[in-house]
């Protein structure tokens, strides 16, 4: 399997498309070879490419900032001597000045999957930069680890935000080159967009499932993707981000379970499996107790549950539903625990006005469910697959990889 990265080192006449022109980076740290280099430092040596910016995303470029909401800064890179602008720091979206620096801009994320990773979102806003300024944007093309499955509620119109970058579902089966072709399309952009496609991912194949397992290393993303295992069930735990139960994060296994102190994590399972079985497919729930490090309930012994879905005799790669999964945990809490407080109320991705449950679901409608205590999961069910098949539709034609 090549990703677009590999591609254009090694095809010397896409390369020659890019001779006299000025280049620009966006990349983070498992933008790499397959030889473990850096993208950055792999386009260096290539004579047909003049670098002459680099710009990083949430976390950083080189993947120096841990948590949400911490801003990375502008600077000069030690050893190629370019400017490297930050896309999470004074601004979100690429300004005038950082335009100016290049005529083309490389975009070689890896993503996991899931509308709420902010790459994504950061790819729109180049998009949109480069069809105001005139630049062409190639993005190169990698994996989608968490693979084909759709899942989750649709984002509704007027919730759009930094993890909200358009109306889809949590889990979204493109690829980022996919992405970029459906934003084009969705938002009209005028805009000079080429996509060097993968060679060789099949994204059905067992045992990777969209991740080529034997074949490359995992780099981490962001600080709290670990492997694989966390980018399967991401789609749904991220949503513990707006509660007050830790992901995990603290932890060596964050955003694979979930937990707080004053759960019963045996009774939490039981509840789930009792109330909505079929939701449980594809994986294995363990009741677990964990001791964060920080974050949520650091230094505190939590009960809580960890997903597996790495071991091939229990993961099912199309049964298993993570958005329902939690979602399932969460109605299974209010059901114990009437009175829980299960949301937690702060600054979410900068934005202070709506619940950040709601900001991650893109609507209320995941947490009004939740906390009424009448609704059933065949009533969230029926909402989720008429939003899901709408999106399978939608997104059908901009597939690159049958």
């Amino acid at each position: 399997m090549q990703t677009g990265l590999d591609r254009l080192i090694a095809d010397t006449r896409l390369r020659q498309r890019l001779a006299g022109r000025r280049v620009a980076l966006l990349a983070h740290p498992a933008s790499v070879t397959r030889a473990l280099t850096h993208s950055l430092d792999a386009l260096a040596l290539l004579p047909e490419i003049q670098l002459s910016a680099a710009l990083g995303p949430q976390h950083g470029l080189r993947g120096d900032k841990q948590d949400n909401m911490i801003e990375s800064p502008d600077y000069v890179d030690p050893q190629h001597g370019i400017p490297v602008f930050s896309l999470y720091g004074e601004v979100r979206r690429p300004s005038a000045a950082m335009m100016a620096h290049f005529d083309v801009l490389l975009v070689d994320l890896q993503d996991l999957g899931c509308r709420i990773y902010t790459f994504i979102t950061t790819l729109r806003y180049v998009l949109e930069a480069a069809a105001s300024h005139g630049k062409t944007v190639w993005v190169l093309d990698r994996p989608n680890p968490a693979g084909r499955p759709v899942e989750g509620l649709t984002l509704r119109d007027g919730w759009d935000s930094f993890v909200g970058a358009g109306p889809m579902p949590m889990r979204h089966g493109l690829t980022l080159g996919e992405l970029a072709h459906w934003f084009i399309a969705q938002f009209k952009l005028d805009v000079d967009c080429e996509v060097v496609p993968m060679q060789g991912w099949r994204p059905d194949d067992a045992p990777g499932y969209g991740w080529p397992l034997n074949e490359r290393s995992w780099i981490n993303p962001s600080p709290n993707a670990p492997n694989l295992s966390m980018a399967r069930c991401y789609a749904g735990t991220v949503m513990l981000e707006g509660t007050t139960l830790s992901e995990g994060r603290g932890t060596t296994r964050p955003l694979e379970l979930f937990g707080a102190p004053d759960l019963d994590a045996v009774a939490v399972v039981r509840e789930m499996s009792a109330l909505a079985p079929e939701w449980l497919g594809g994986c294995r729930l363990r009741p677990c107790c964990f001791d964060p490090t920080f974050h949520k309930h650091a230094g505190q012994l939590c009960q809580g549950v960890q997903i597996h879905v790495e071991d091939p005799t229990h993961y099912d790669h199309a049964a298993f539903r993570p958005w329902r999964l939690m979602a399932l945990a969460f109605k299974s809490i209010r059901r114990l625990y009437p009175d829980y407080a299960l949301w937690r109320d702060f600054g979410y991705e900068y934005e202070h006005d709506r619940l950040a449950i709601d900001l991650i679901n893109g609507s209320p409608l995941l947490r009004a469910w939740v906390d009424d205590p009448a609704a059933q999961p065949g009533d969230l069910d029926a909402l989720v697959r008429r939003d899901e098949a709408a999106w399978l539709e939608v997104s059908r034609p901009f597939q690159l990889y049958r």
